[in-house]
């Protein structure tokens, strides 16, 4: 007999089918043959890498574990070797079988039995990481941010068309079912003209250790860790989440960080793409000595065209919850109002009654480290049947990468302390400064060719 998890699952996979085609279930199973794009046979067993094992690991198991799912992971890949043994031992248990622990992606990647890496490395990885595996003929799913810069956001984009792979990016939530529904209603005049939209993020993250030198931990190949970044000496605390607040060269801050989920539920809910204008105001805030190397509270705002606004309010260090949810998005409307989170949505006219809520019983995490749950499922699951031809992407990278947009826009403000235009057709940005950081540096040989 199914799981209660195996039984909301399904369901959760099905209505999000249905909803995101906008048919009826009976219309909804009846694709033609001629539509599936035989990129591999409809019902051939894909075969995995996962590269990066760190806190987001738990997310693959229950897709890759599902028998629908039809899959069969090969590769468990990460410098650290007591991470990586750890994560062998816990796949092993689940699946039944004991995939390879592998040090080197390069090694997964040139090995011609693996159809998809799984790339959920440090985001300086994301982008050369999926470019290497696309020009080896592998499918991506590459975790957000899914670029480290405006430039390898082009090159990404690029590259998928190039090779003619399938590359989804990790912003799970557009797999959610009550999300899709309530987008979808948006979008039929459920709050009359969507005019602005409030993407947030609060969380209470502590103080942060001062780097200092230290020596490279047992069991971990710095050197291949840094891979495509600048080379430096090895500083403590740096190679398992701190990198994310010590400096540019491997994170993309709370923007990057959480930030991507957010602002592309914000876009989707207004049907926007490239914004005309954006301003940022961005400081640290909180413990000003210790080793957080940049802002911690930001609020972003991006004007686009037809008076439509979306901002952007992050608050990594504060806890106060001015929104009744620690990640979330508010959209105005000219007749109501929406708010959407991972788990429930609620509409309310203009008057400010509530005329729906849906709580979705997912049980996606919030705010807590890690992360997974039923639509990380759902996001992977469309991910591997648009392979085999059965569906489309719900998050195309081409349509991903302009949210992620946004959030280059937003650090690039930061980074110049102040606004600029932006070109709302290429998404090229007009000040001279902030073209500056369109592209970063890389260590000699790392260079990105598509």
């Amino acid at each position: 007999m199914a799981t209660r998890k195996e039984f909301i699952t399904k369901s959760l996979l099905g209505s999000v089918a249905v909803a995101a085609s906008g048919v009826a279930p009976s219309s909804a199973m009846a694709m033609p043959a001629s539509s599936y794009r035989k990129i591999i046979g409809a019902n051939d067993k894909l075969h995995i890498g996962i590269a990066g094992l760190g806190r987001r690991l738990g997310a693959y198991l229950d897709p890759i574990a599902l028998k629908e799912s039809n899959v069969e992971l090969v590769y468990l890949c990460d410098v650290m070797q007591h991470q990586r043994e750890k994560a062998v031992k816990r796949f092993s248990e689940r699946l039944g079988y004991s995939p390879k622990g592998e040090n080197d992606i390069r090694k997964v990647i040139d090995d011609k039995k693996i159809d998809i890496l799984v790339n959920a490395t440090p985001d300086h990885w994301h982008t050369p990481g999926a470019i290497m595996a696309l020009k080896a003929g592998k499918h991506v799913y590459v975790e957000k941010p899914c670029s480290h810069t405006m430039d390898e956001n082009e090159k990404l984009v690029a590259a998928a068309s190039k090779y003619d792979k399938v590359v989804q990016m990790g912003n799970q939530q557009r797999s959610s079912a009550h999300t899709v529904e309530v987008i979808n209603a948006i979008h039929n005049g459920a709050i009359g003209t969507p005019f602005k939209a409030i993407a947030f993020y609060t969380n209470a993250r502590g103080e942060v250790p001062n780097q200092k030198p230290a020596a490279v931990p047992k069991g971990l190949d710095w050197e291949l860790w840094q891979g495509p970044a600048p080379r430096r000496a090895y500083t403590d605390n740096t190679w398992d989440y701190n990198w994310h607040w010590y400096g540019w060269n491997y994170g993309t801050a709370e923007a990057g960080n959480n930030g991507t989920h957010e602002l592309d539920v914000a876009r989707w809910a207004l049907g926007v793409d490239f914004p005309r204008e954006a301003n940022v105001e961005a400081y640290k805030r909180h413990f000003k000595e210790d080793g957080w190397e940049m802002y911690d509270t930001m609020k972003a705002t991006f004007n686009f065209a037809d008076d439509k606004i979306i901002e952007w309010d992050g608050r990594s260090r504060s806890g106060y919850d001015l929104y009744n949810g620690g990640r979330g998005t508010i959209i105005y409307g000219s007749e109501g109002t929406v708010f959407v989170d991972r788990n429930k949505y609620e509409v309310y006219d203009r008057s400010g009654k509530m005329i729906k809520s849906t709580e979705s019983g997912s049980q996606e995490a919030g705010t807590a480290l890690g992360g997974g749950g039923d639509t990380t499922t759902a996001h992977m699951l469309n991910f591997f049947n648009t392979i085999r031809g059965k569906t489309t992407l719900n998050a195309p990278i081409d349509d991903a990468s302009i949210s992620m947009a946004m959030v280059h826009y937003a650090n690039i403000a930061y980074r110049i302390n102040k606004g600029f235009a932006v070109d709302e057709k290429s998404g090229r940005i007009y000040d001279r400064e902030a073209m500056n950081l369109w592209s970063r540096s890389y260590e000699p040989g790392w260079e990105l060719d598509v």
